[in-house]
C-alpha cells in the first residue's frame, strides 16, 4: 500500500511519521501532485493558519489536486479545517470539500485548547475498538460546530465536531498521532479502511 503525507508549510509531519512507523506503516512526504493521485492513501496534517497555508496550496495548485482525490483521504487539525469551506481565522476560503465553516472559540474560553479531551458520539468505523468518551490529545483555537457530516463530538464550553466524514474524506481535529493507544488505533483503523 501506498500511503502518501502531503508536505506543505504547516509542521507536525514528522509527528505523523512517527505514530505510523508505530503501526509498521511507512509514507512517502510529497506536495508532487502525480504521487498524492497515485497514493492509496492520503493523509493531510497541520498545524499553523489557514490563510498561509492555503497561499501554499493555491500557488502550488494542490488545492485542485485534493478535490481530485477519490482514496481515503484523512484530514488532521489544520487540515480539517481547510477541508472546510471558510475559516473565520483572517477570513479564508478553503478547501470546500465539506460545507462546514471553521469559528474562533468564544472569548470566554482559553484558547488554544491545549491537551487532552474525551471524544463521544462515534459513529464510523474509524473510530472501530475505540470507547466512547476515551480522551485524544487537541492544540487548536478554531473548531467546527456539529452537522451532518459529524462522525464524533467533543464539548470545550460548547459541543463542537471533533471528525467529520464526506464520501472519501475524513477529517478530526485532534492528533492522533499524539493520543496514545486511542490514537494508533484511529490512525490504525484509516489505513485498514
Amino acid at each position: 500500500m501506498k500511503l502518501a503525507i502531503i508536505q506543505y508549510n504547516a509542521g507536525n509531519i514528522s509527528s505523523v511519521e512517527s505514530g505510523l512507523k508505530r503501526l509498521g506503516a511507512s509514507a512517502i512526504f510529497t506536495n508532487d501532485p502525480e504521487e498524492i493521485i497515485a497514493a492509496d492513501k492520503i493523509i493531510f496534517p497541520g498545524v499553523g493558519a489557514a490563510g498561509v497555508a492555503m497561499d501554499y496550496l493555491k500557488e502550488r495548485k494542490l488545492d485542485e489536486v485534493i478535490k481530485q482525490c477519490r482514496q481515503p483521504f484523512l484530514g488532521i487539525c489544520l487540515g480539517m479545517q481547510l477541508l472546510c469551506k471558510f475559516s473565520s481565522e483572517n477570513n479564508t476560503t478553503c478547501l470546500g470539500i465539506f460545507n462546514e465553516q471553521v469559528k474562533k472559540f468564544p472569548v470566554n474560553l482559553k484558547v488554544p485548547q491545549m491537551g487532552w479531551n474525551n471524544i463521544y458520539n462515534l459513529q464510523h468505523p474509524l473510530f472501530k475498538n475505540v470507547e466512547e468518551d476515551e480522551y485524544v490529545y487537541f492544540v487548536h483555537s478554531y473548531y467546527v460546530e456539529k452537522s451532518l457530516h459529524t462522525i464524533a463530538t467533543a464539548n470545550y464550553g460548547i459541543e463542537y465536531s471533533v471528525a467529520l466524514q464526506k464520501d472519501n474524506f475524513y477529517a478530526v481535529q485532534f492528533h492522533p498521532e499524539k493520543s496514545g493507544k486511542t490514537g494508533e488505533k484511529i490512525l490504525k483503523n484509516f489505513i485498514e479502511l
